[in-house]
């Protein structure tokens, strides 16, 4: 598989901003993915990664989550305000709330130290690979028809547009990802692994706690403008998670 995605990378070199304020860190991703022909920019901080991000088009940034001055999350809040990039959370923290912290701002994936270099670079390829064939937009990877619409939830997918009972609902890429697979099909049920593999293109590795964090962030942000859309995604034990068509009305 390494030596595909090295013959990939040669064809079509994508350019990556690895952010560490550990120089050893640095240093390590940046032999590995050039060794896969990725072109490697490298910021010792925050402020630096921020410069650089806005102003160069990079396919990917690998974000370093705990630095001192700037950390991670002011770098993915600011840079979203501006662009979509790729961003890919690196964090020494494996707790709930730091993944959770990690979605909010619109990380793509999350990966916790000690890493193994060979996964980063197959992760970085399935986030390349899923951009690209969105057309540069994340978001757009999962589209199929312009609009989705149930009781209670539509998406306008060349807005990227979700409401919940009339009301604009604000998701991350991701979150906006799976709400729309799930979408796709409702009433069937996708467990963990599948959606990995759907929504996230990991086939040999994925925490299946990524599932779990999204589907919690999504329903969160749903029941602010509508309880019975939250209810919608259900959990079915054993199994995984399925979106109910009509789902019990909340009552009164």
């Amino acid at each position: 598989m390494t030596d595909e995605i090295m013959q990939e990378n040669v064809e079509q070199p994508k350019r990556l901003l690895v952010v560490d304020d550990e120089n050893r860190i640095r240093r390590l991703l940046k032999m590995y993915l050039e060794k896969a022909h990725y072109e490697i920019d490298e910021a010792e901080n925050g402020e630096i990664a921020l410069k650089l991000a806005l102003e160069n088009d990079y396919d990917l940034i690998l974000l370093d989550l705990m630095m001192p001055e700037m950390d991670g999350i002011e770098v993915a809040e600011e840079l979203r305000k501006e662009k979509e990039t790729p961003i890919m959370m690196l964090t020494a923290k494996g707790e709930e709330l730091n993944r959770i912290q990690g979605f909010e701002v619109g990380a793509d994936d999350y990966i916790v130290k000690p890493f193994s270099p060979r996964e980063i670079v197959l992760r970085v390829s399935a986030i390349l690979k899923r951009s690209q064939a969105s057309g540069g937009n994340p978001s757009k990877a999962a589209s199929v028809s312009d609009t989705l619409t149930l009781p209670h939830l539509e998406i306008d997918n060349d807005s990227r547009r979700v409401t919940a009972d009339g009301k604009t609902v604000n998701l991350t890429p991701k979150e906006y990802d799976l709400l729309h697979y799930l979408m796709s099909s409702p009433d069937q049920i996708f467990g963990r692994e599948q959606l990995l593999r759907e929504v996230w293109k990991y086939e040999f590795f994925g925490d299946l706690r990524t599932v779990d964090t999204h589907v919690k962030r999504l329903r969160e942000k749903l029941k602010k403008e509508s309880k019975t859309a939250a209810k919608m995604i259900e959990t079915v034990w054993g199994l995984g998670y399925k979106l109910n068509s009509y789902p019990h009305e909340e009552e009164e």
